[in-house]
C-alpha cells in the first residue's frame, strides 16, 4: 500500500486525534451501496469521549500500532461491518474502541457489557411499564394532581423509555458512533444470530411507541448517553452512519458461520516488551525511569511461569512503585516479591495457569 492510499484511511492507530474540524464539516469515507442507510434528519453531535484518557492514558508520543489492527479497523469502517476482536484477557481488546473514538473524534463510546442474561431487546431499549402505570394510578396521585386524559397518558410514554447502548448507536448520527459489545461470547447462544438481522437492516422498532404512533407520531425518549434525549418518529429508529462495532471475545466458544461471515476478525496477541513499554509510558510518562525495563522483565518472567498474565497487572505493579509505598527491588527482597506474587497471580481459579 502506497503513502497516498494510507493517508486516505481514517484510522492510523497512533493515538493522536484528528485535526479539530467542526463535527458538521467533517467528511467520512463512503461505504458500499448495499451497506448504506437513510435515517432521516441527523442527530446533534454526540457527547465528547470522557473515558479515553483514564483508560488509555494521555498521548505523549505517537503509538506504534500493529499493522493488522490498522488494516482491519479501516476495513471494518469502509465496509460498515462489525469487528470481532479476540485474544486473552488484558491484551487491550476493549481499549481499541476507546482508541478509535478518541483518534477519530466520534464522541463517547457506547459500552454494552454482555452476560448470560443479556437479550437483544435490553441492548436496544428498556420500557418501564410498571413505573408508567404507577404514575397514572389515581390512588397514588396527590390531591393537587389531576388524573391525565388518555391522550395525555400516551404523550408521556417517552419519559419511561430509555434506549440502550445498541439502540443509541443506531440513531441517525451524521458520523458513526463507536459501540463496544464487551465479551459477546458470554451471551446466550442466540444473541449473535439475533444481531445479524439488526446489523443487516440498520433499523429497529420500539413497540410501545409503535402502539401510540397515530396519536403521537414523534416521541422524545432517553438515550444511553448521560442526560441524552432523542426524538423517535413512528416508533422506528433507523441509522444514517452504521456504527463502528467492536465486539470482544475471550475465545470461550465458537460463533455461527453466518455471524462470522458478516464480521471481520482481529486476533490480538499478547503485548511484547515494546508494547508493554508503550503501555507504561502512556500512563506513567517517565516517572518509572530505569525501573520500567526491570518491571517489564519481571512481568514477562512471571507471565511465562503462570501461563500468561493480563497487561493491566503490570500497571498495578507500576502504580505501587510510583506511589512510594514500595521500593522496587530485583532479586531476593522478600516483601516486594510477596507483593508481586499477590498482584501477579494466575488468571484461572486453581492457580495452575491457562492451558489454551
Amino acid at each position: 500500500m502506497n503513502a497516498q492510499q494510507t493517508n486516505a484511511l481514517p484510522y492510523k492507530g497512533t493515538g493522536r486525534s484528528l485535526p479539530d474540524t467542526p463535527y458538521e464539516e467533517r467528511s467520512w469515507p463512503e461505504g458500499p451501496r448495499w451497506r448504506s442507510f437513510d435515517g432521516g434528519p441527523p442527530m446533534p453531535e454526540p457527547p465528547p469521549e470522557d473515558e479515553a484518557d483514564r483508560r488509555l492514558g494521555p498521548v505523549t508520543v505517537p503509538r506504534q500500532p500493529p499493522p493488522d489492527e490498522v488494516r482491519l479497523v479501516n476495513a471494518a469502517i469502509l465496509l460498515r461491518r462489525p469487528l470481532l476482536v479476540t485474544g486473552r484477557p488484558g491484551v487491550g481488546k476493549s481499549a481499541l474502541a476507546y482508541r478509535i473514538a478518541r483518534e477519530l473524534g466520534l464522541g463517547r463510546v457506547l459500552q454494552w457489557p454482555i452476560t448470560s442474561r443479556t437479550s437483544l431487546t435490553s441492548g436496544l431499549y428498556e420500557y418501564d411499564a410498571i413505573g408508567r402505570a404507577q404514575s397514572h394510578n389515581p390512588w397514588l396521585m396527590s390531591a393537587a394532581q389531576q388524573q391525565p386524559t388518555a391522550d395525555e397518558a400516551a404523550a408521556d410514554i417517552g419519559d419511561f423509555i430509555q434506549l440502550g447502548p445498541l439502540g443509541t448507536a443506531l440513531l441517525p448520527y451524521r458520523l458513526p458512533r463507536v459501540l463496544l459489545i464487551d465479551e459477546i461470547d458470554k451471551g446466550d447462544a442466540d444473541l449473535p444470530n439475533d444481531l445479524l438481522t439488526l446489523f443487516e437492516d440498520g433499523w429497529y422498532a420500539v413497540p410501545p411507541l409503535v402502539r401510540v404512533r397515530k396519536q403521537h407520531p414523534r416521541v422524545t425518549v432517553h438515550t444511553a448517553d448521560p442526560g441524552g434525549f432523542a426524538s423517535v418518529a413512528e416508533g422506528v429508529v433507523t441509522a444514517r452512519a452504521f456504527p463502528i462495532v467492536i465486539m470482544t471475545s475471550n475465545g470461550e466458544r465458537a460463533f455461527p458461520e453466518a455471524f462470522m461471515r458478516r464480521c471481520l476478525r482481529l486476533d490480538m496477541a499478547d503485548l511484547d516488551a515494546e508494547g508493554l513499554a508503550e503501555l507504561l509510558s502512556a500512563h506513567f510518562s517517565d516517572r518509572l525511569g530505569d525501573m520500567q525495563g526491570k518491571l517489564i522483565r519481571a512481568f514477562k518472567s512471571h507471565s511465562e511461569e503462570s501461563s500468561g498474565l493480563a497487561a493491566d497487572m503490570l500497571l498495578n505493579a507500576a502504580h505501587l512503585v510510583t506511589s512510594g509505598a514500595y521500593t522496587y527491588a530485583e532479586g531476593d527482597d522478600a516483601e516486594w516479591q510477596s507483593v508481586l506474587s499477590a498482584i501477579w497471580h494466575p488468571l484461572n481459579a486453581d492457580g495452575a495457569g491457562r492451558s489454551d
